[in-house]
This record gives structure tokens, C-alpha cells and sequence, in this order.
């Protein structure tokens, strides 16, 4: 009918498909659509090592469906307006769509266009619409497997073809504006991360099962999540930071693939029958530790606060998160002000390096970080070798 409403077209190309996880990648294809490329990768934003109970008592790193909505809400300016959980057989009710695209969760055993289509079980999402010549489905997951790749794409599919999905979540997500880079969490672990103890319980859970199997089938999935996860963080923080990755970064994830290739060969070797390869969870404990060296408030590039170094004492991470939500309002203003993005300036890049920058610019800076702090900073201080970088601002703006 020359009425009905046609389905949303997305294009992919501007998603990082091969650093996104399964349930992540289609909410980076709607973030991309409702605010412009590259918003996806935001989700690297947040650098920690959180676990969750799974369903076969070992911990995993998957965080369950309600965390990826916080973070597409808190991060992606997408906030769920409607959610159902639909019994199998439920899903293709066309009065039900209106003519728009919801986000489905359901399980990738049941879905005809994926390589786990009968063979694996797992939470998976996608993209649906009732369109013009049956049901549209757009889905952005890239990874190869033993069955074969998963690519993205789009497909138009029959009823028939999608009637064996369920149970399955469908949200409908509405666009709201995606918060201020500046709002964000900051580009490195800071004080009191990642937690000691929860790193040191995940990976206890994994060296005292005795069923070495389960552990290293679990563990290729959990190390996989763990790398693309780093990478993802990575292009975030080097985009934003208006660099290309640095060499210490390629190596940590150079080291992250090592370790996911190490415990798959684990792993398919205690499938077959054969000895378990030693030290698998201390390749995992190392690269673990290693990674706060470089993502870490010590990374090559970072900027030192001299008020409060890496070597703080825990009880300070009060102060410190003052003292780091003060850089960022600085760096907000001086960066509105340069017309230039936020991460160079939090980085320790002077204004002056900055085409843009000059003794007016300098005046707008301080005006406008007077008005948004409500009240003026100290006249002696206001000499030229305070006035360089962010930090030198914030020295004198508390």
C-alpha cells in the first residue's frame, strides 16, 4: 500500500562492528542513526572489571540486558520508552510495531540469519520492523565461529522464517540528547580501580573449578568480551583525545589477543581429550595487571595533577573525583572557547599550541570559567604561567 510506513534504513559503515559485543553492537547502530557517526563509541567510555553470577555458578564479565540500557540511556542518548517480553509466537503482531524499529533481545539459537542458528544458545539482538514484503531485520554483529561468520547486514524475512523466536525483550528506544563529552567517565582507570578483590575473585572462581572443561569453554567467551571491551575503550580514548592508538596501547591489546587465542587453544585441547595447558588464568591475571600501566592515570600522555598523582592515597578518591570533575569543567570551557575537542586540553595540551588561540581567546576562557564557577579567580594569580593548560586553570580556580 502506497500508505505504509517503510521501515528505518540503517547504514553500517560507521560502526565498529568488530568491537562490539552482541547485545552492544545494534544499540551502537541506533546511536550512530540518531546522532551521527562514531556516538557508539561512547559505550568505551566507562573503563572497569565488573562480574555477574552465571547461570553455571563461574562469574562472567557479560553484564546482564539492564546494564546495556543504563549505558545506551546514560551514554548513547537513547532512552527506552516501551519494553515487553514477548512469549515465543508473540513477536510478529504488526499492530504492534506502528511502523517503527524496535531493539530485540531473544535467544541466537533461534535466529535464521546467525551461525548459532541451531547450535549455540545465547542473548542476542537485533533490529525488527514490519515493512513492505515482510518483516525487516537489521543486525550489525561481526565474529567469526566454528559454524561460521556472523556479518552484518539487513534482510527481509518471512513470518515463517522468524516464527520459532521467543521469549524475547523488544524496547522501543526514544532519541534524547546524548550527554556532554566533558559528563563522561574519565578515559583512564582511576583511584581504587579496577577493584583488587573483584579481579582476584573472578579469577579464583576459574582456577578452583574442577571442571577444567566448562572453565575453559567459559573462559574463551569471557576473554573475548574482555578484549573487545580494551579495544573499544581504546578508540574512544583515542579519538577523543584527537590522536591515532600509541604504541604502548597496541601492545596491551596486542597482549589481549594473545590471551584470547591462548585460552582457545586451551580449550579446544581439553575437548579433545588432552592435558590442560599450564598457567592459562595467570596469562589472564598478567595482562589484567598489566593494562593499568597504560590505561591507568600513569598512561603515556596523560596529564599528572600535581595536587593528587597516581600515588594517592586511597582514602583521598573523594578529592580526587572533585579535582577531576573541576578539570573537566575547566577543559569544557576551554574547548567551547578553541572550537577544539575536549581530550587533547585534559591531556596536557597548551591552549597556545591551538591555531585558534590568542590573548582574546585566553580573556574568553577565564570570563567564561568565572561565570560557570560563580565567582572570580584570584587577580595575582592571573600571570602567564598559570594560564597554559588546563591544570595550571584549576590550580587556581579552587
Amino acid at each position: 500500500m502506497a500508505d505504509t510506513p517503510q521501515p528505518d534504513r540503517f547504514e553500517l559503515d560507521s560502526v565498529h562492528t568488530g568491537l562490539l559485543d552482541c547485545v552492544q553492537v545494534n544499540l551502537a547502530v541506533l546511536a550512530d542513526h540518531a546522532h551521527g557517526p562514531g556516538t557508539h563509541l561512547r559505550l568505551g567510555a566507562p573503563l572497569r572489571f565488573a562480574w555477574w553470577p552465571g547461570d553455571d555458578g563461574l562469574p562472567t564479565v557479560d553484564p546482564p540486558l539492564e546494564v546495556h540500557l543504563d549505558a545506551a540511556a546514560t551514554l548513547l542518548g537513547l532512552r527506552p520508552a516501551r519494553k515487553e517480553q514477548l512469549a515465543r509466537g508473540d513477536l510478529l503482531d504488526p499492530p504492534r510495531w506502528d511502523g517503527g524499529t524496535h531493539y530485540v533481545v531473544a535467544d541466537a539459537y533461534d535466529l535464521p540469519w546467525l551461525p548459532y542458528h541451531g547450535q549455540a544458545h545465547m542473548d542476542h539482538s537485533f533490529l525488527l520492523s514490519a515493512g513492505p514484503g515482510g518483516w525487516h531485520v537489521t543486525d550489525a554483529y561481526r565474529v567469526e565461529t566454528r559454524w561460521g561468520a556472523a556479518v552484518p547486514g539487513s534482510w527481509v524475512l518471512s513470518p515463517h522464517e522468524l516464527a520459532g523466536i521467543g521469549p524475547a525483550e523488544v524496547i522501543a528506544f526514544e532519541a534524547v540528547p546524548p550527554p556532554p563529552v566533558a559528563a563522561l567517565p574519565p578515559t583512564a582507570y582511576t583511584a581504587g580501580d579496577p577493584d583488587a578483590e573483584a579481579v582476584e575473585s573472578y579469577l579464583a572462581a576459574y582456577e578452583a573449578c574442577a571442571d577444567r572443561a566448562l572453565v575453559l569453554e567459559r573462559l574463551t567467551a569471557e576473554t573475548w568480551l574482555l578484549a573487545r571491551a580494551r579495544k573499544l575503550h581504546v578508540k574512544y580514548r583515542a579519538r577523543h583525545a584527537g590522536r591515532e592508538e600509541d604504541e604502548a596501547e597496541r601492545d596491551l591489546l596486542g597482549a589481549w589477543d594473545t590471551v584470547v587465542e591462548q585460552t582457545y587453544l586451551a580449550h579446544r585441547r581439553v575437548s579433545r581429550g588432552r592435558a590442560e595447558p599450564p598457567c592459562v588464568v595467570d596469562r589472564l591475571r598478567a595482562v589484567l595487571a598489566d593494562e593499568v600501566k597504560v590505561l591507568g592515570e600513569a598512561a603515556p600522555g596523560a596529564a599528572v595533577d600535581p595536587a593528587g598523582g597516581p600515588g594517592e592515597p586511597s582514602g583521598e578518591a573523594s578529592g580526587r573525583a572533585e579535582r577531576e570533575a573541576l578539570r573537566r569543567r575547566v577543559a569544557a570551557v576551554a574547548a567551547a572557547v578553541l572550537g577544539v575537542a575536549e581530550e587533547p586540553l585534559l591531556h596536557g595540551a597548551e591552549f597556545a599550541s591551538y591555531a585558534s588561540f590568542s590573548s582574546f581567546r585566553l580573556i574568553e576562557i577565564i570570563e567564561r570559567l568565572e561565570a560557570e564557577l560563580g565567582h572570580e579567580l584570584e587577580a595575582g594569580e592571573l600571570v602567564p604561567e598559570n594560564l597554559r593548560r588546563v591544570d595550571d586553570l584549576c590550580r587556581i580556580a579552587r
